[in-house]
């Protein structure tokens, strides 16, 4: 090897380097059409999505299948796990149920290298490479012809789709013009001969090499980019079959790093999540390190004979191996569970963590940030309407021990207020379909209509003090007309909860009968006021603050109605009247 290295020329140096460059650029192509197609393929798919994720909790084989589904659309192992960390750590998933998932994505990720493998085929006309550069330009005109989001993200799809095959051909095509060198040639051969390339046993050289994987995917936290190098070094016959599975099982514990890193900061049960994945590709490594160190040759042999390219050995062996280490596994997934519990403890003498509600890493699934945007906000709505119903009930009552319940009630809304707010910013910045960018902006105004209706019930308690403090009381009448506007402020809210959780405008009729029906009480409550002071039936003190209550009840329909319109723009259901 050292012999062959000094041979080389300062052409041949600069040869190496050209080449070096084209395989750079050629890596970047490829993960940018993975990126673009990935991106574009979930915002269309956006509600499936959810849906497939509301499978995964069914049982074990169904989460296998939705892991495998999802990663084929993201076409990302890691991007998948990511997302599952995030799932666990604001509980919209198990651990149990993301064991399952991720397993399945395990299995998702292997059509990658079946693209790379159809990459490499070519014809006696035209190239496999040539018909997807083709695709891209197709896709580069439907995104600028097109009219619709539907219609560009097929053109964003179709280009991605043509970058990845353009990507790989650059990468091959940089090893191929590196090897017509016969020096480079030489010092190349002579470099992975030195680690074990004509030996039909490896030994220790599997560890290099099985290391050499699992750092580089580390590195640049994508499987897919390394199986990429890895088919186009075997393609170019400049590594045998044994040596590429070697580093193929690397790269699968090597991808494990991108979802311990993403736990980090996360709750114990999305740090047992990313341990889980680890042992998962482990155990499977484990299981097949030792037939492909000791019995390589056979292993070369009996793929030989199914298909003589390579390249698509390597795409079967990829496949292979992740379907038969979930087969061993799926039993023992309560024991992977209970083992990374063992690895990741709960804190002694800590409170149980609770989950995150809002966790950055759904920023990686827009549609699903929305979702969970949503339900957020239905819960800082309940939180809200608690505090309306709590203030009213000590203003009737007189009774105030609840003030410090009603304030930490309140201290909760300003904290989601300003976490939703930030996590809303967030998730504007990411690219999202037209119809989720309606939602985001909807929800600006619906969060800061909720914070409006937990002020109001905070003047609503400062009412009630000044009641007390001035041993003040309303008239039994006066108590009848609030009963009734809260009758229809909580049938208001019924409404409006039926209209933005479901984004259905069929309740909206409902909606605007009730809010109609709280102006026409505000009106009543002042008329009726100004009759019992002229009666002489009210003081002074209890006259302002009825004014004011009635004002401040009227509020409180109005930013109830303002949440049900904003579902207009993209809600479905009947028309509003």
């Amino acid at each position: 090897m050292i012999n062959s290295l000094l041979a080389l020329t300062g052409g041949d140096i600069l040869t190496i380097f050209n080449n070096a460059f084209f395989i750079l650029g050629g890596i970047t192509v490829f993960m940018l059409g993975m990126t673009v197609m990935g991106s574009n393929i979930e915002k269309a798919a956006g509600k499936q999505m959810r849906r497939l994720m509301g499978y995964a909790a069914k049982n074990r084989f169904v989460g296998i299948g939705t892991g495998a589904a999802i990663t084929a659309i993201v076409n990302s192992s890691s991007a998948t796990t990511v997302m599952i960390v995030g799932f666990v750590n604001v509980g919209l998933m198990t651990l149990v149920q993301a064991t399952s998932v991720i397993m399945g994505a395990n299995i998702g990720t292997t059509i990658s290298a079946f693209i790379m493998a159809l990459s490499s085929a070519s014809g006696a006309q035209l190239s496999v490479t040539a018909i997807f550069a083709l695709v891209s330009f197709v896709g580069f005109v439907f995104t600028l012809v097109g009219k619709k989001d539907k219609f560009k993200q097929v053109g964003m799809i179709l280009e991605g789709v043509g970058l990845i095959f353009i990507g790989l051909n650059v990468m091959s095509g940089a090893v191929s013009d590196m090897l017509d060198n016969p020096n480079v040639n030489g010092a190349v051969e002579g470099m992975f001969i030195a680690i074990g390339k004509d030996k039909d046993t490896l030994t220790w050289e599997i560890i290099v090499l099985f290391a050499l994987g699992a750092l580089l995917t580390a590195l640049m936290q994508s499987s897919a980019a390394i199986t990429a190098i890895v088919i186009s070094l075997a393609s170019s016959n400049l590594i045998s079959l044994q040596m590429a599975m070697c580093i193929i099982l690397g790269t699968n514990v090597g991808t494990c790093f991108t979802s311990i890193l993403s736990s980090m900061g996360a709750n114990v049960n999305a740090k047992r999540t990313a341990i889980v994945h680890l042992l998962f590709n482990l155990a499977g490594c484990f299981v097949f390190i030792f037939p492909v160190a000791f019995a390589g040759k056979y292993i070369a042999a009996f793929f030989n004979g199914i298909i003589p390219q390579t390249q698509w050995q390597i795409a079967i062996f990829h496949m292979v191996f992740n379907v038969i280490t979930t087969a061993i596994l799926v039993p023992f997934i309560k024991y992977l569970v209970k083992l990374a519990c063992l690895i990741v403890p709960d804190k002694q003498g800590v409170k149980t963590e609770e989950h995150e509600t809002l966790d950055v890493r759904l920023l990686k699934t827009p549609a699903i940030a929305v979702w969970q945007v949503r339900k957020q906000l239905l819960a800082m709505g309940d939180e809200a309407f608690t505090n309306y119903k709590r203030s009213l009930d000590m203003l009737l009552t007189g009774d105030l021990s609840k003030r410090e319940e009603f304030a930490e009630t309140e201290r909760d809304i300003d904290a989601k207020n300003k976490k939703i707010f930030t996590f809303l910013i967030q998730l504007s910045l990411q690219e999202i379909s037209e119809t989720d960018e309606k939602k985001v902006s909807s929800f600006y105004r619906v969060v800061s209509d909720l914070e409006r209706i937990g002020d109001y019930a905070e003047n609503i308690v400062e009412y009630s003090e000044q009641l007390v403090n001035d041993k003040v009381d309303f008239t039994e009448h006066a108590r009848d007309e609030i009963r009734e506007m809260d009758l229809h402020i909580t049938n208001l809210y019924k409404n409006v909860c039926e209209v933005f959780s479901g984004s259905n405008l069929v309740y909206m009729p409902e909606v605007e009968r009730e809010e109609q029906e709280t102006d026409r009480m505000c009106s009543v409550m002042q008329q009726s006021h100004l009759r019992r002071m002229t009666e002489g039936r009210c003081s002074a003190e209890a006259g302002s603050l009825f004014l004011q209550l009635a004002v401040c009840l009227e509020r409180i329909g109005d930013h109830m109605h303002n949440i049900a319109n904003s579902v207009v723009d993209y809600g479905h259901g009947a028309p509003v009247q």
